[in-house]
């Protein structure tokens, strides 16, 4: 496999075997985990004649080596590589004939969808534990708050960059990049011509952090939402409402919270718990419904912020966004979250909802119901990727010619990057900081 020219090569050194080597054995072999070199040195000199006489760029990288040599010379691999680059492909967009990538296998979902049907069949007790059997799970609770706050910060943070850094979206495809001038990168797919060059307007806040809306439920362990009751229930961040469920009690969005588990017999949940208990004087004033009549959030909690520290609110908008994904990684771990395989319609609960409104591809099968699976962080606080505008860049365009050798951010991150916040190590696989971007005049000989 040929790599991408964003891709460093790497060289190998191999050590000195001469007679004074420490590395020779007492009666002057070579060890195996030398002759392990030996070989991959062997396979590197077999490419780079391949290379000579096609004219083809071929690399060995460190995994390929490792793989061959074993998981024993991991230490020795490594002395023996002079320099390592972790590169990774760019994320892509799904066509809208893809679906979604699975996150537990089709046969493993069979397997125990089997093992359902046999406990169903015979008539006892299915043990369940929170939150299934409708309680929280107590060491989630803090998380649920942090991820909460966090999040409000973090909208408070963005709002307040995007005050200095602009932000623009293509008219055409909803396509994003963050800071002055646009990129002139032709990847734009939903217009009719044929150049694919996007046409740039300003965009805002809502741009770079999407909202995926989620029915909010009383009572998640009870029955989905139906088709007519989709005007009735309201329609909540999903962020928020896997919040809510995970503990946070919100006095707009009401959420029933058990005392007492309820129980799976033969397939079936059986709460013995009455409707409305005696503290809650049997649901007066609960409405669990009625988002026409919801207030404006109080703008109390908001932090406040230096009006010229513009690096600061950088930096603590980035931590607010490493909680936020964090937190909310280990509640979809525990707090079941379903999304629809060919659109961004999410449903925070045990199973998704029966309202026919997709019109994603071939939902006209489907009788417009969502093909509902398991979700994951990136279904509920979407990261829309945009090209990464390096310090230095000396304010010019990215150009589509060297579109290969540039790296790619999530929108926040990359506000926050050019507001001046120092990005960690998560990020550099994407960034491609290691690789040179050549002039234009200097792109035709680059390896």
């Amino acid at each position: 496999m040929l790599p991408s020219p964003g891709q460093a090569h790497t060289r190998i050194r191999i050590p000195s075997l001469d007679q004074n080597s420490p590395q020779r054995c007492a009666d002057g072999a070579i060890p195996e985990d030398i002759s392990g070199i030996k070989f991959v040195f062997a396979r590197a000199m077999w490419l780079r004649r391949i290379q000579s006489s096609f004219g083809l760029c071929v690399r060995v990288t460190g995994e390929t080596a490792a793989n061959l040599i074993g998981e024993d010379n991991k230490k020795l691999l490594r002395c023996a590589y002079s320099s390592t680059s972790i590169c990774v492909d760019l994320p892509r967009k799904l066509t809208k004939q893809d679906r979604k990538p699975m996150v537990t296998s089709v046969n493993k979902l069979k397997r125990e969808a089997r093992m359902a049907k046999k406990q169903r069949q015979t008539a006892q007790e299915i043990p369940l534990k929170a939150p299934d059997n409708g309680l929280l799970v107590k060491e989630l609770v803090p998380v649920a708050h942090e991820v909460y706050n966090s999040r409000t910060e973090l909208f408070a943070c963005v709002s307040r960059v995007a005050q200095s850094i602009p932000i623009y979206t293509c008219s055409l495809c909803g396509e994003v990049h963050i800071g002055h001038p646009p990129h002139r990168i032709r990847t734009c797919n939903a217009g009719a011509l044929s150049y694919k060059e996007h046409s740039w307007n300003c965009g805002g806040m809502e741009h770079i952090l999407p909202v995926i809306e989620s029915f909010h439920l009383y009572d998640w362990v009870g029955r989905a939402v139906s088709h007519d009751e989709q005007l009735q229930v309201d329609r909540i961040p999903a962020i928020v409402e896997l919040c809510v469920q995970a503990g946070v009690d919100i006095a707009e969005y009401p959420t029933r919270r058990r005392k007492f588990p309820v129980y799976n017999v033969a397939g079936r949940i059986i709460d013995y718990e009455r409707r409305f208990p005696k503290d809650d004087l049997r649901g007066q004033g609960i409405d669990t419904y009625g988002f026409w009549g919801r207030k404006q959030p109080s703008r109390a909690n908001l932090p406040d912020f230096e009006p010229d520290n513009i690096q600061g609110v950088a930096l603590r908008g980035l931590e607010a966004w490493e909680k936020m994904c964090s937190g909310a990684a280990r509640l979809v771990e525990k707090y079941s979250v379903q999304t629809c395989g060919y659109c961004s319609e999410v449903q925070v609960g045990p199973k998704g909802h029966r309202v026919r409104n997709c019109y994603a591809h071939k939902h006209q099968m489907r009788d417009g119901q969502h093909a509902w699976q398991e979700a994951t962080v990136g279904d509920i606080v979407p990261p829309v990727y945009v090209w990464h505008v390096r310090d230095g860049h000396g304010g010019e365009a990215l150009v589509n010619s060297l579109k290969r050798y540039y790296g790619m951010l999530p929108a926040v991150v990359e506000l926050f990057a050019q507001a001046g916040a120092q990005i960690g190590e998560k990020y550099a696989s994407v960034m491609r900081e290691d690789v040179v971007v050549p002039d234009l005049d200097e792109e035709r000989l680059a390896v």
